[in-house]
C-alpha cells in the first residue's frame, strides 16, 4: 500500500491506537504521515527552548534540527533526529521515547503535545 515499510507501520501503530484510545492526537499524527514527505515539519532545538516548558513531553512529526541551544529538559519523540540535536537535549537532560513507548505511556495523549 504504502513505499515505504517503516512508514506503514508507523500509520498502522497510530490507526490502532486511535481506535483504541479514541485519543485524536494519533489521527492527527497519522494524517501527517499520509501527507507528502516533502511537508514534514523541520524543527530547531531553539524552537523547542521557546515553545516548551521544563519536563514536558513532545512529539515532532519530521525532523529535530541541532540550531540553538537547548536549557531545559524534555521528553522527544520525533520521526527523525539530527546528531548534534540528540546530542544537546541529552546533555539538557532529557530523553528520548519511541512512538511504541510514548503510546503505551499516554494511551489518551493526554499531557503530550505535537510541536512543528
Amino acid at each position: 500500500m504504502f513505499t515505504d515499510i517503516l512508514v506503514d507501520n508507523t500509520i498502522w501503530t497510530l490507526r490502532k491506537a486511535f481506535k483504541k484510545n479514541k485519543a485524536p492526537i494519533w489521527r492527527a499524527l497519522e494524517d501527517e504521515l499520509l501527507g507528502p514527505r516533502s511537508n514534514r515539519r523541520e524543527v530547531n532545538v531553539n524552537r523547542l527552548t521557546n515553545v516548551t516548558k521544563n519536563s514536558e513531553v513532545v512529539i515532532v512529526p519530521g525532523k529535530i534540527l541541532g540550531a540553538g541551544s537547548i536549557g531545559h529538559k524534555l521528553t522527544v519523540c520525533a520521526f527523525s533526529i539530527s546528531a548534534m540535536a540528540a546530542k544537546k537535549i541529552i546533555e539538557s537532560g532529557g530523553k528520548f521515547i519511541t512512538l511504541a513507548d510514548l503510546i503505551e505511556k499516554y494511551p489518551d495523549g493526554k499531557g503530550v503535545r505535537i510541536i512543528g
